[in-house]
């Protein structure tokens, strides 16, 4: 690129070398692209000396015999007349663009051999830790067993032709019993084995080995919205139970490789008992063979924890805490109660969460696991276990309260 200057009669000198338009080298290939409107500014006449050499050649070094020669045309008189010097400064590739007014000496450009500023990413983008965590993905199909797509198919069935029961409130005596942790077994058809109650609140059960599916509820909800909502009480309300595992046979046996296990949760009637906790709406559960955690998700489950062994004891609650004043609220005139769950294993905590925040991407609902529906303790059983079940907290080995 060149720059080219004009000088009026006035300025010329006696003796002064007329010069043309001087190319800087830079061709049309290596053109900057503009980032803005092209200024530009006077540039000052350079006066010559009697050695034959501008002013401006001096202050850039250029040697005398280095100055290109001119020829004049002389179909252009006026032309003739006019003395060309080279601008004064380096080449305009050489100019460091800085933060402020153009140099008077020339448009700027940008220095490439500098690092651009910093993004500022803060501005464009928000702040993420207010957003709740994306749906969890899981698995497809478990790795240690899995259900015939039959039962899978007759559950579904049941869930859709029953609604889940209304809330209603329970008598004193009802009531007191679930108090006193006097709860009890109700025994499925689909149940092979023994069962016992031990005392209070405790029960101890074998079953066959190669036993399919099926759940063990309660006689009577752990939690009654109608007594027990944080919107009633206007405090939180925890429900919570424990299952040990005391032995493992075989499994049942619908594929190669099923293992034998339980699931301990939670689940709103009516409920299919035979399916475990946590396949069907209305209930949650996690598997002692691989850990898992189910919320009414008929495939594969979400990692959650390490499968459990043989003479440990596991627990999960749920504790239903009022919202805070800036959690979300679904539409405008309801209201959601908080749902944390949470497991234990031998007495301490090992993990837990957010019913609403950590939804599961494969769950249909969250229906009835949101303190708005009766809740049963739930076991679900599979295969040969051997296993005991306590609701009483005196026989716990967590301590809520140490």
């Amino acid at each position: 690129m060149g720059f080219l200057c004009c000088f009026g009669d006035s300025d010329k000198e006696p003796g002064a070398v007329p010069s043309q338009s001087v190319d800087t080298g830079n061709k049309g290939d290596e053109r900057l692209k503009a980032k803005g409107p092209l200024v530009t500014t006077p540039i000052s006449p350079a006066t010559v000396d009697q050695s034959g050499s501008s002013t401006a050649d001096k202050k850039q070094g250029v040697p005398k015999e280095s100055a290109v020669e001119t020829s004049i045309s002389p179909s252009n008189n006026n032309m003739a007349d006019k003395v060309y010097a080279p601008p004064p400064g380096p080449p305009p590739a050489h100019y460091i663009h800085q933060s402020g007014p153009l140099s008077a000496s020339g448009p700027m450009e940008e220095d490439r051999t500098n690092p651009p500023p910093y993004h500022d990413w803060e501005t464009a983008v928000p702040d993420t830790t207010t957003f709740p965590p994306p749906p969890i993905s899981g698995y497809l199909y478990s790795n240690t067993g899995n259900a015939s797509s039959d039962d899978a198919e007759r559950a579904h069935n049941f869930c859709d032709n029953l609604p889940l029961w209304k809330p209603v409130k329970p008598s004193t005596a009802v009531y007191s019993c679930v108090q006193n942790h006097d709860l009890r077994p109700v025994q499925p058809i689909e149940f092979n084995g023994n069962l016992t109650i031990i005392s209070k609140g405790r029960w101890k059960g074998r079953t066959k080995d190669k036993n399919g599916d099926c759940t063990l509820l309660t006689s009577l909800p752990l939690y009654f919205p109608v007594e027990d909502s944080p919107f009633v009480t206007r405090r939180s309300k925890t429900i919570y139970f424990e299952v040990k595992l005391l032995g493992l046979r075989t499994g049942p046996g619908t594929g190669s490789g099923d293992a034998s296990g339980f699931s301990i949760g939670f689940a709103a009637q009516p409920y299919p008992t035979w399916r475990s906790p946590g396949w069907e709406r209305g209930s949650v559960g996690v598997f002692s063979d691989d850990g898992c955690r189910f919320v009414n998700d008929s495939w594969g489950g979400k990692e959650f924890t390490t499968a459990f062994n043989v003479g440990e004891t596991v627990g999960l609650g749920m504790t239903f805490s009022l919202p805070e004043p800036a959690s979300f609220q679904p539409a405008p005139g309801t209201r959601t109660l908080q749902v944390e769950i949470f497991l234990t294993w031998n007495g301490q905590k090992t993990g837990g969460w957010d019913l609403h925040e950590e939804v599961d991407e494969e769950a249909a609902s969250i229906e009835g696991l949101e303190g708005n529906f009766d809740l049963y303790g739930a076991v679900g059983l599979f295969g040969g276990v051997d296993f005991e079940v306590c609701f009483d907290p005196d026989g716990w080995l967590w301590r809520p309260f140490s």
